[in-house]
């Protein structure tokens, strides 16, 4: 992927600007057998993790977790990225509302394919719902969570 001008410091962009050639390009770097890969493997994961929360990010982790069982504490730092971005929003409730209900989305449908255990996230997330319990999809995942 590098010969082709990719690198962690640029996979944000190509997040942004095209989640599915970055999904398959992740894909192609994760299933490498190259036995130099394991750095570039966590690097470009740190890259995915520490993006900002948007739609296109959120999109790409989603798919890579359906089709990977590499990087389990990347999806979980992501999560937590998620949680934050949404508790710090505070001076812009339209747009927290709406990044909260994405986050509970989100979170629902790992939960729902198996990706991640309601056990590992419980205490992170069950916060989120509380905090933001006035909002229906943040009330559906705490249901969720408790019947897990």
């Amino acid at each position: 992927m590098s010969e082709a001008g990719l690198s962690p410091q640029n996979l944000p962009r190509l997040v942004e600007n095209n989640p599915l050639v970055a999904t398959e390009c992740l894909l192609l770097i994760l299933t490498s057998s190259e036995d130099s890969a394991a750095n570039r493997k966590n690097d470009y994961l740190s890259a995915l993790a520490g993006m900002d929360m948007s739609i296109h990010s959120m999109e790409v982790v989603n798919r890579l977790a359906t089709h990977s069982t590499q990087g389990d504490q990347y999806i979980h730092l992501y999560i937590s990225t998620c949680i934050s971005t949404c508790e710090s929003m505070g001076y812009d409730r339209h747009l927290q509302n709406k990044s909260v209900r994405l986050v509970c989305v989100f979170l629902q449908s790992l939960l729902r394919n198996g990706i991640v255990s309601a056990e590992d996230l419980f205490v992170e997330v069950q916060s989120f719902c509380i905090e933001f319990s006035r909002i229906r999809e943040a009330a559906a995942l705490f249901q969720m969570l408790k019947n897990k």
